[in-house]
């Protein structure tokens, strides 16, 4: 499931550095590379569309990519805001190399932050909190291990939910 972001977030800094442009081909993903070129296509209408991975999210469930306004454009999901799609890398790094986490929180408060940090201390390492300046505010987002694929980032994440009781996301923690 595909859903977009446009106007707030214009000429707001992304996790990539760059500064999101709602009217160019980019888009959100958990854990593809930045750089990461992919063929969108809405299985609804058979649109497809092409985009650069620059940012991280969608951090919300059954979401796989949050695309720029243009990119849905293109593929007139606009007015119904998700689309169900397929996504196909087509250039850029290899989306299976780097390292993996589970992202258990993001707070506006730092102290927030490290409470969950220090909870979660005596069961689960490494965990991190990584700051987020997303342009109206700094976002501490709690991550939990490190590991070498997505497969096994997904079985902690589960192993997360199951012992904890937490909403989880894989993140790619390298870029």
């Amino acid at each position: 499931m595909a859903s977009w972001y446009g106007a707030p977030f214009d000429g707001q800094r992304t996790s990539s550095g760059e500064i999101y442009d709602m009217n160019e081909f980019t888009a959100a993903h958990r854990t593809l590379p930045f750089g990461a070129v992919v063929r969108v296509t809405n299985l609804a209408n058979g649109r497809e569309t092409e985009v650069r991975v620059n940012d991280r999210g969608p951090f919300v469930a059954n979401r796989v990519i949050d695309l720029s306004h243009a990119a849905a454009q293109a593929l007139e999901m606009i007015g119904t805001g998700t689309a169900r799609v397929r996504l196909t890398v087509i250039a850029g790094p290899n989306p299976r190399v780097g390292f993996f986490g589970v992202q258990v929180g993001a707070f506006v408060n730092h102290e927030n932050a490290e409470r969950l940090q220090a909870q979660l201390g005596p069961r689960y390492t490494p965990i991190t909190i990584a700051n987020f300046d997303s342009g109206k505010g700094v976002f501490y987002r709690v991550r939990v291990g490190r590991v070498a694929s997505q497969s096994a980032a997904a079985a902690l994440a589960a192993q997360l939910r199951s012992e904890e009781h937490m909403t989880t996301f894989v993140v790619r923690l390298d870029n």
